[in-house]
């Protein structure tokens, strides 16, 4: 059973949020009360839906001592019993604890780890896996950072998503994930073991993150590269050092401009999910048993290309699947994740 109290206080919040913009809050506030307003609209809706199920079973129940009404009494009754509780189960879910981050755009950053050249190619694997996601979704994804391999891949990559819930769902993709195949350069046909690094890192606004000029250090340069046409033959390039942390950010865009704004981007975020996770460790005495931790040392899945399967080792989740996969088609991974999540946490909180 769903907390009656808990639910009133939750309407009644609700309608005070929907009086104050009604009634023209300050400027200064309408941000932060359409935010909450916004977030706690489904979950009236919710709440709403299920009071009426419950007013309808008392009426249905009240029906039976009634000789004429009790026929369609019993009719009603069975189908209103199984509603309720599906509808208190949504209701939990809809009234877990929100990650304030979830709604916000994500920088995605994706290194090679161990593997050689083998790696920086499966980096850039998983680059295309993740834009085709993006594109499946309907996001925007933007390329804000790539330094190619010396055979092919990326050394470093990094884009910008855009779109609705981007970081609820990308937030699981943070962590190492290993790839076994037989390289390209491979001429026995052995099966190499690889692996890259996935960071999500959800935007970050100005008003979240001060970073006072005195924190930082810029510096501009010659970009580097490949080679090319993409390669600038002015000092356009700019490196951000922040002092205090020692976080260093790099872009290397055509404009001078533009590579100021999209480092201080990555820094902003950077320092957000640093002070996230700083948050977070001091609430959670095992963080990395939450799905959702993101935790870059963690390995959390494996791509193996000969039997056509990926393995998401934090659920145990197997699928042959793994062209589509690599094609952008991680709903069900995700999906399963999120469930798993969200399962994890309402336990924790009904305990």
């Amino acid at each position: 059973m769903v907390p009656l109290d808990r639910l009133a206080q939750i309407t009644e919040r609700f309608e005070f949020l929907e009086a104050q913009l009604n009634a023209g809050a300050a400027p200064a506030e309408i941000a932060r009360i359409s935010r909450e307003y916004t977030d706690l609209k489904p979950v009236v809706e919710e709440i709403h839906a299920y009071r009426q199920s419950l007013d309808d079973l008392a009426e249905a129940e009240a029906m039976l001592s009634d000789p004429e009404m009790k026929a369609l009494a019993e009719e009603e009754l069975p189908r209103l019993k199984a509603r309720i509780p599906e509808m208190e189960q949504a209701l939990r879910l809809a009234l877990l604890p929100k990650d304030v981050a979830d709604t916000r755009p994500a920088i995605i950053e994706i290194r090679p780890g161990t593997g050689g050249d083998e790696a920086a190619l499966f980096a850039g694997d998983l680059a295309r896996m993740y834009q085709r996601y993006a594109e499946r979704m309907g996001w925007s994804f933007e390329v804000i950072s790539e330094q190619a391999g010396e055979v092919g891949g990326l050394k470093e990559f990094s884009a910008h998503i855009q779109g609705e819930g981007v970081y609820a769902r990308m937030k699981y993709e943070s962590g190492v994930h290993r790839v076994q195949r037989v390289p390209e350069t491979e001429a026995q046909g052995r099966i190499h073991t690889s692996a890259a690094t996935v960071a999500v890192l959800p935007e970050a606004e100005e008003v979240d993150i001060d970073i006072p000029a005195s924190d930082i250090r810029i510096d501009t340069m010659r970009s580097s590269g490949a080679g090319g046409q993409h390669v600038n033959t002015t000092d356009s390039a700019v490196r951000i050092t922040h002092l205090p942390s020692g976080i260093v950010v790099t872009s290397s865009e055509k404009s001078q401009h533009r590579n100021r704004e999209i480092a201080m981007q990555v820094l902003r975020a950077r320092l957000y999910e640093a002070e996230r996770e700083r948050l977070h460790s001091a609430r959670a005495a095992d963080r990395k048993s939450q799905v959702g931790s993101g935790d870059r040392s963690e390995r959390i899945r494996t791509y193996n290309f000969p039997q056509g399967r990926m393995t998401d080792h934090r659920i145990n989740l197997t699928l042959y699947a793994l062209p589509q996969i690599m094609g952008g088609d991680l709903g069900e991974v995700i999906d399963a994740l999120v469930a798993h999540d969200q399962a994890a946490r309402l336990a924790e909180m009904e305990a």
